[in-house]
């Protein structure tokens, strides 16, 4: 899949993804990190995916014993199996730094493409800033948890301290310094969103008699409040909407761990999968968005409060395979369209309303699905902004909470 559609030669780079799949071994999950390594090598750069265990004994989920310890065996397969299936077999390697190994085809060149590193792009933040990364000099933090990321920072200083390893610092809150009510952690914090291989989500019809499905975690950490401001997960989010099965029917399909939410919400109505079994790899994600008939889906409640223009890198894929999205509103139609193809909600009655839309005129949604995709997340568009911003931070001192396609120069290529 990592069909090269590329810079030049001379604009070539020498890039670093650090992310979290060995140690979160999740279809969808796992996408997220993908697009992005995927993205770099289409566009030409050389790019290579590593990841640390961190020091912490429980570092590794394993959904095969439903574990979280210190074994990446299941992760490594994982990773091994996610790469291949992307074209991109030989690009990751994988530290644990309870034993000091790489493990992964790329273990045995680390330092070489660490010595050689033009940029690194550290995902959620997720992994440590260890010696042999410090020399790489642009060193990026991609914020996926916006508002929580930021009272963290100013909440714990160890964590401030290793954040501020990094030389630029990009949120998925689109609204950051632009309304949004996000605590200032006082970095320099400028938008960015999820990057889409488009030519890895190809558009099916999309199945009328379908579902409205979603892959969530209900409650991913406790809430943070901070200065008098709450911070809260999926599940304060979701507690209003508890009954709409009752409203518009059996339509739902929802795919969210553990026993106790499980039950709650079947007894409300909601079909209700094991995300383990139903959803165990990249491959078999994909095809569960692609016989889905659209996605209806809430945010962290701190997302919403903050109006913070987040907006997941899952329903971004939705887009993409041409499935419109019905999410709730958390600012981010300040900056992305919607209306056709995604439509937000702020309560009940708007849900349901969206729903009704989607239903009645569902191939016009489908069609402007795609088109939302093509033009706000195509992995082409995203990641050049990103780059460029990254290099130069001087010249973009200030968010930018649309990121277009870049000007072309008359060579074809995109300009700053």
């Amino acid at each position: 899949m990592a069909r090269r559609i590329g810079v030049p030669a001379a604009d070539r780079l020498r890039i670093i993804v650090l992310g979290y799949i060995v140690r979160g071994p999740l279809g969808g999950l796992a996408w997220h990190h993908l697009q992005y390594v995927m993205g770099l090598a289409q566009l030409g750069h050389e790019v290579c995916f590593l990841e640390d265990s961190g020091d912490t004994r429980w570092c590794c989920y394993d959904p095969s014993r439903d574990v979280t310890d210190s074994d990446p065996t299941y992760g490594l397969r994982f990773a091994a199996a996610a790469f291949a299936h992307c074209g991109l077999s030989t690009q990751w390697a994988y530290r644990d730094a309870h034993t000091d190994r790489w493990f992964g085809p790329a273990a045995s060149r680390v330092r070489r493409v660490c010595d050689n590193a033009d940029l690194l792009l550290n995902l959620s933040g997720a992994n440590p800033i260890r010696p042999w990364l410090e020399q790489v000099p642009v060193r990026v933090f991609v914020d996926t948890d916006p508002a929580f990321t930021q009272v963290r920072h100013l909440t714990d200083g160890t964590r401030r301290g290793l954040s501020k390893q990094h030389t630029a610092f990009f949120s998925y809150a689109e609204n950051i310094g632009r309304g949004a009510s996000i605590p200032d952690d006082g970095l320099p914090w400028h938008a960015t969103r999820q990057p889409i291989v488009l030519s890895a989500w190809p558009v099916v019809a999309g199945p009328r008699e379908g579902k409205f499905t979603t892959v969530m975690q209900w409650d991913s950490y406790v809430a943070r409040e901070f200065a008098g401001q709450r911070f809260g997960m999926k599940s304060e989010s979701f507690l209003p909407y508890l009954d709409l099965p009752s409203r518009v029917g059996p339509i739902f399909e929802l795919a969210v761990g553990g026993a106790d939410v499980q039950t709650r919400l079947a007894n409300h109505g909601w079909c209700v999968r094991n995300p383990n079994r139903l959803i165990p790899d990249p491959p078999s994600f994909q095809r569960f968005v692609q016989r889905s008939k659209a996605e209806f889906t809430v945010a962290k409640q701190g997302y919403v409060s903050t109006r913070s223009g987040w907006f997941s890198d899952r329903s971004a894929a939705y887009l993409a395979s041409g499935r419109p999205v019905v999410t709730q509103n958390t600012g981010c139609g300040d900056w992305l369209a919607v209306g056709e193809g995604c439509l937000t909600f702020d309560d009940v009655d708007e849900a349901a309303g969206a729903i009704a839309e989607v239903n009645d005129h569902y191939d016009r949604h489908c069609r402007a699905a795609r088109a939302i995709a093509e033009e706000y997340f195509d992995a082409g568009r995203v990641l050049p902004r990103l780059i460029e911003q990254s290099l130069n931070p001087a010249d973009s001192a200030e968010p930018t909470p649309t990121l277009g396609r870049m000007p072309e120069s008359s060579n074809g290529r995109p300009n700053g």
